[in-house]
């Protein structure tokens, strides 16, 4: 006699977030201004101006873009300002930095619109492998939210998960 094999994780109260699902469309992408300056290193302000006025910015439809200065120009604040005037109506999102920041800015907006309330009271297990780089900091972020409302938190897989959080019970004496 055979007993019925019964896949307790599919049945449990168990919700799994994976951070890849609110992964957003789009490209990123890092535009250098070095080669718009004066031998990479001095930014005449005329020049610049034209070379944003003519730059084809309608290439960075629906992309992520990070403004960098590759060489050790000193920028003023307002010329990635300008460029914002630019491209702002064509990007999804635009600061100023490197790849891995912009993926940092475009997760924390996500982690802190993640409405909670469906998750309370509720054991969490936050899953740890994705094919695209998710930010380290995004994790934490949504470890600091979900402790505010769940039963308890994991990282992992079902079948493989660390602890990381349980709700103390109250406390009745």
């Amino acid at each position: 006699m055979s007993k019925e094999i019964i896949n307790k994780v599919a049945s449990s109260k168990l919700v799994t977030i994976d951070l890849e699902d609110y992964y957003p469309q789009g490209k990123r992408v890092v535009i250098d201004i070095k080669d718009w300056l004066f031998e990479e290193i001095i930014l005449r302000e005329k020049d610049f101006r034209i070379s944003v006025k003519e730059h084809n910015w309608s290439q960075y439809q629906d992309n992520f873009v990070a403004l960098t200065c590759s060489s050790d120009a000193i920028i003023p604040s307002w010329a990635y300002l300008l460029i914002t005037t630019s491209l702002a109506e064509f990007a999804k999102k635009i600061i100023v930095g490197d790849l891995s920041e912009l993926e940092t800015v475009i997760f924390q907006e996500i982690i802190s619109d993640l409405p909670v309330e469906g998750f309370k009271n509720r054991p969490i297990i936050i899953k740890g492998c994705s094919e695209k780089e998710i930010p380290e900091t995004a994790y934490v972020q949504l470890v600091s939210k979900l402790i505010l409302v769940a039963k308890s938190v994991m990282y992992g897989e079902a079948c493989s998960t660390v602890p990381l959080y349980k709700m103390k019970k109250p406390n009745l004496s």
